[in-house]
């Protein structure tokens, strides 16, 4: 009798400790690129609880959803694993706490141009975004071909820019994120030169991440995101007609282009222990190319808990 009273009170105390989404209206601010692979937020209204209104805050650039997360203007974020990286090393208070996308990017040249593999990239001009996952991933992948950035001339062009630059001919080709690829192809434009996973890094790119503080005062909040995150990359996946609907609706791409595009794209969630692991080799990746000063403090830039937890539950 006294074991059951007890249990009954736990229980009591854990609803009335943990503020419920039911009983009062909660408004999350939840920061998304405009690109495909962060496509996932945009389907969230589909599986917010009841007591929670999404807002979703489009950014130009990781770095820009990492600042917001830093910031606290945004609650939640989705953007590149160096955009987050960059600002653990810093000792900003970034926290991943799932993966949102792997896959995504591309090595685009221009048709004519005379690129046919990484190596002809010598010389030409080459569109980059600075501080982006995919600038670690050409870097590393120039390194492995026995070159560096000098080799190329690198332009900073922005990921939506990029297929109006080649088009243009400000680039001879771009290290883009998706759909910019799709776009290029779709125009009948550019080509693929290669998709650049084949380093220790794999097709790592987009992660799912808040500020600490959300973690030790609002866990529930956190709980409550990340299955809706759950819910709307597995449906994004398996319904690829609404992914592209929505990406034509909410973000003003182009349907054809998104057909090129998908196939590049896995949305995904879960921390995976693989997942991990590569981010750190990431990380060290960028240490070697002086692109942070030092190596984030792993502990608390990841935390595995909510995600290891949605893994053993049901969806």
């Amino acid at each position: 009798m006294a074991l059951a009273r007890r249990t009954l009170l736990g229980a009591a105390s854990a609803v009335l400790a943990a503020p419920a989404l039911h009983a009062q209206g909660v408004t999350v601010k939840m920061g998304a690129l405009r690109l495909i692979h962060s496509i996932a937020p945009y389907l969230y209204e589909r599986f917010q609880p009841a007591g929670m209104r999404i807002e979703v805050i489009p950014f130009e650039s990781p770095t820009e959803g990492k600042n917001a997360v830093v910031t606290k203007s945004v609650d939640f974020g989705a953007f590149g694993i160096a955009a987050g990286i960059l600002g653990a090393a810093a000792r900003e208070p970034v926290t991943v706490i799932g993966s949102c996308c792997d896959r995504g990017m591309a090595v685009v040249a221009k048709k004519d141009a005379g690129i046919d593999k990484l190596a002809d990239l010598r010389g030409k001009r080459v569109g980059i975004w600075p501080g982006s996952t995919q600038e670690v991933f050409i870097l590393e992948r120039l390194r492995m071909e026995g070159m560096t950035i000098r080799d190329v001339q690198s332009v900073r062009v922005s990921f939506s820019e990029m297929p109006i630059a080649l088009a243009r001919g400000d680039v001879d080709a771009y290290v883009g994120a998706e759909p910019g690829p799709g776009v290029s192809l779709a125009a009948g434009i550019g080509k693929i030169v290669e998709y650049p996973y084949s380093t220790p890094m794999g097709s790592l790119n987009m992660i799912f991440a808040t500020h600490p503080d959300t973690i030790a005062q609002r866990p529930e909040v956190v709980r409550a995101m990340l299955k809706v995150h759950r819910q709307a990359s597995e449906f994004g996946m398996a319904n690829r007609d609404v992914t592209i609907e929505t990406a034509v609706a909410k973000l003003g791409m182009r349907r054809d282009a998104l057909e090129m595009s998908l196939p590049n794209v896995e949305l995904n969630w879960q921390m995976t222990p693989g997942m991990v692991t590569r981010a750190k080799t990431y990380a060290e990746q960028m240490l070697s190319l002086k692109q942070i000063r030092a190596l984030p403090d792993f502990a608390t830039f990841f935390n595995a808990t909510f995600s290891d937890e949605l893994a053993k539950s049901a969806a």
